[in-house]
């Protein structure tokens, strides 16, 4: 049976982030997930977790500077003293609240340098968070909506995943983002599931609701759970409108 995920970053983001998780407790979802929770201590999260039984999949290490738009720091070469506090405070929230993986997010460089600087955090990243059993996921990001982003495509995250070898590095497969940059998604999940670590969703190309839109996610779905994936899958789409009144897709996909 396909379970989901509600990811907080966009689903109930009119709550605290306590409040979203007990909404999506009450709406059906089996699990959570976040973006940056920092802001929120996380005892309240852990109250919240708690008291609903759900678990919290993931959260993502900060971006940076947001004023100046920046979306991650562990490929920009000369800032690898933030990106490691960044993914040390990530280990030390993660750990706090029972989460399971981390996002370490790459940033705007495409520079070759910036891909050395990745796989010397990533590295980090591993070795800091295996001894805390977490996992750490790195996910392409398509260039319509992140342009200049490091991490690009599923191929060139598997060669990361590669060159790190690490047991605890895994691929983000986030069909929204491979549908809009490679497409073909039912093929690039069969091929890639080995070094899958979460799953996530949204309709392409608007990214809403997985019930329209140019990818069959009862297609997918289905094969899916013919693979044999047994986690949440997370549903990371912008809802237009209250975030309660966007879930008829729960029973009807």
């Amino acid at each position: 049976m396909i379970r989901f995920s509600a990811n907080l970053g966009f689903l109930f983001g009119d709550r605290s982030l306590p409040d979203a998780i007990r909404a999506a407790k009450a709406a059906g979802f089996h699990a959570v997930e976040c973006h940056w929770p920092f802001d929120t201590p996380a005892s309240d999260v852990r109250r919240a977790l708690d008291e609903t039984g759900l678990e919290m999949l993931g959260l993502n290490t900060r971006r940076g500077d947001v004023a100046l738009g920046e979306n991650g720091l562990s490929a920009l070469p000369g800032r690898v003293g933030e990106a490691r506090a960044a993914i040390d405070e990530a280990i030390g929230y993660a750990v706090e609240i029972g989460a399971r993986g981390i996002h370490v997010m790459a940033g705007f460089d495409q520079s070759i340098a910036g891909g050395h600087t990745f796989i010397d955090n990533l590295d980090y990243a591993c070795d800091r968070g295996g001894k805390h059993g977490l996992t750490m996921l790195i996910e392409p990001l398509n260039e319509h909506d992140a342009p200049g982003y490091y991490l690009r495509t599923t191929q060139q995250a598997t060669d990361i995943i590669n060159d790190v070898g690490a047991a605890n590095l895994k691929l983000m497969f986030d069909c929204y983002h491979v549908g809009r940059t490679e497409g073909d998604v039912i093929t690039r999940l069969r091929n890639l599931l080995p070094i899958i670590g979460h799953i996530q969703f949204a309709s392409v190309p608007d990214r809403g609701t997985p019930d329209h839109g140019e990818i069959d996610y009862q297609a997918v779905f289905s094969e899916i759970e013919d693979l044999g994936w047994a986690k949440p899958l997370g549903a990371e789409y912008r809802p237009k409108t209250k975030t309660e009144d966007t879930l008829g897709w729960l029973t009807s996909i």
